[in-house]
């Protein structure tokens, strides 16, 4: 049975690029309307489908800590799969916080477009803060309290995927040198 490779930086790259071009699609193209009695589509049911959806997300960040806990030298796979739940958060949150300016404009100041909403969400996960958008109602404040909980979970779990793989790789490329020396000097590394 043949050994499989793990994917190329080429591959990799296409694969994550596709994955952050489907996210775009689908936060873009979901259509979040007003009927034409007024009453906004899925009101009840986009809260609902947020909190299925933290609990997802949850899931899923419990997921990738643990694969990377039971294979931690696969960090380049682990990596990918970090971003794609980034990217998976971001799209989340972006599209709830578009939905909420919709069902109810006073929650955010300076939040009126899809664009903007995913704005705030990545000047939030980027911790910046421009104030130009930010929460004024409590249902906004409560979702971006638990987007940024989210963020520091993922952006902690790449940071230590990151570190413990260079580590790893200078412990490897220490080893390697020991080795190399052991062998030259015919006995104990000196």
């Amino acid at each position: 049975m043949a050994e499989s490779r793990p994917p190329s930086g080429r591959i990799r790259l296409l694969r994550n690029g596709a994955a952050v071009m489907c996210a775009l699609l689908l936060f873009y193209g979901v259509p979040v309307e007003r009927r034409p009695d007024g009453a906004l589509m899925g009101g009840v049911s986009a809260t609902v489908a947020f909190l299925v959806g933290v609990v997802g997300l949850l899931w899923l960040v419990t997921r990738q800590i643990r694969r990377y806990l039971a294979a931690p030298e696969g960090a380049g796979q682990q990596v990918d799969g970090i971003l794609l739940l980034l990217m998976v958060v971001i799209v989340f949150f972006a599209q709830f916080y578009f939905r909420l300016e919709i069902h109810d404009p006073s929650q955010f100041d300076g939040l009126r477009t899809r664009t903007d909403a995913l704005y705030y969400t990545i000047v939030t996960l980027g911790t910046v803060g421009y104030g130009d958008v930010h929460a004024v109602g409590q249902g906004a404040r409560i979702a971006v309290m638990i987007q940024i909980v989210f963020d520091l979970i993922v952006i902690g779990t790449l940071l230590a995927v990151m570190t413990s793989s260079i580590v790893r790789a200078r412990g490897e490329i220490r080893h390697r040198g020991e080795t190399r020396h052991e062998d030259a000097s015919g006995g104990e590394p000196t």
